[in-house]
């Protein structure tokens, strides 16, 4: 059975993440993908944000950090 390889994400590319966030303007609300609509973006992502620093040295908890990593690849497609 092949291993599953995880990406671990540092402290530098979380706030190469929030930076990127800081410097752009934010839709209200967004869908994400066919299953996610996200009311509130701001919220979201600050709440995502939070939770990504509490657990960024955690390998099991890397899910806030990809969260945001979608988010930032959905608004960069939707501002092209």
């Amino acid at each position: 059975m092949a291993k599953i390889e995880t990406k671990i994400y540092t402290r530098e590319e979380l706030a190469e993440l929030e930076a990127w966030f800081k410097g752009i303007q934010l839709p209200e609300s967004l869908q994400l993908d066919k299953a996610t609509f996200i009311p509130d973006v701001r919220e979201t992502l600050d709440r995502l944000v939070l939770q990504a620093e509490i657990n960024c040295d955690n390998p099991k908890m890397q899910g806030p950090i990809y969260l945001l990593e979608r988010l930032k690849a959905k608004l960069e497609e939707t501002q092209k």
